[in-house]
């Protein structure tokens, strides 16, 4: 028994340490992204590039603790309201990440304003989202050729309230299901408005099959 505590006690200790440098190395490399995100920026400000990489960093390390702190489990199992399904593990992560408090959101839309106009907010903003506002405006351009400049500025403005949304969640996955629920304001948008989004979708992927099929052809 004697020499059961002092083993255990070493095993604790050592589990600590690595636990440690494990946060520590977790911490470094949210530190070296922030960095790389404000670098593309070419503030030519040191002091000014710091307070932004500060601001960034703090913000990844706080939605990465709260996400690892408030685990999908701790929003109980049951249905969406308006679809009657299950929610999925996803859709509990999305709930358990919602509801953190306004004021980390805030922190980091007050602190990047601060010192960035709003084009370098919003650069900030496509890094951590990977560019999601202007790749999906390409789908609904290709998609819709026709897109009227109202058109296209309510389906950006909501796009925008997206992006700006996401930062707030942690993993790839959590972005989309966030960028999900604005297309699918912004597809009703479009059929309130005249356009018929299934018809258009169907007719996008029935040409681009068309499109394939006959470059397959002709490479044979």
């Amino acid at each position: 028994m004697k020499m059961i505590l002092p083993m255990l006690l070493l095993l604790f200790a050592f589990n600590a340490m690595a636990q440690t440098d494990a946060d520590a190395k977790a911490n470094e490399e949210i530190r070296s992204k922030a960095a790389e995100w404000v670098a593309s920026l070419n503030l030519n400000d040191a002091a000014k590039a710091q307070r932004v990489t500060d601001v960034v960093a703090t913000h990844l390390k706080t939605i990465r603790d709260w996400n690892n702190t408030h685990p999908f489990t701790t929003v109980p199992a049951g249905i969406n309201p308006r679809t009657g399904e299950m929610l999925s593990e996803l859709d509990r992560q999305v709930i358990a990440n919602s509801a953190m408090p306004k004021s980390i959101h805030e922190n980091l839309m007050n602190g990047l304003r601060k010192d960035l106009t709003e084009e370098q907010v919003n650069a900030m903003l496509d890094k951590y989202t990977i560019g999601k506002v202007a790749f999906t405006m390409k789908g609904y351009k290709a998609i819709v050729p026709d897109l009227t400049p109202t058109e296209d500025s309510v389906l950006t403005k909501n796009l925008e309230l997206a992006r700006e949304q996401a930062v707030d969640y942690k993993s790839m996955k959590q972005i989309s299901a966030i960028f999900e629920i604005y297309k699918t304001k912004n597809e009703q948008y479009l059929n309130t408005h005249g356009r018929d989004w299934h018809a258009l979708f169907g007719a996008y992927v029935k040409a681009q099959k068309a499109k394939k099929a006959a470059q397959t052809s002709k490479q044979n």
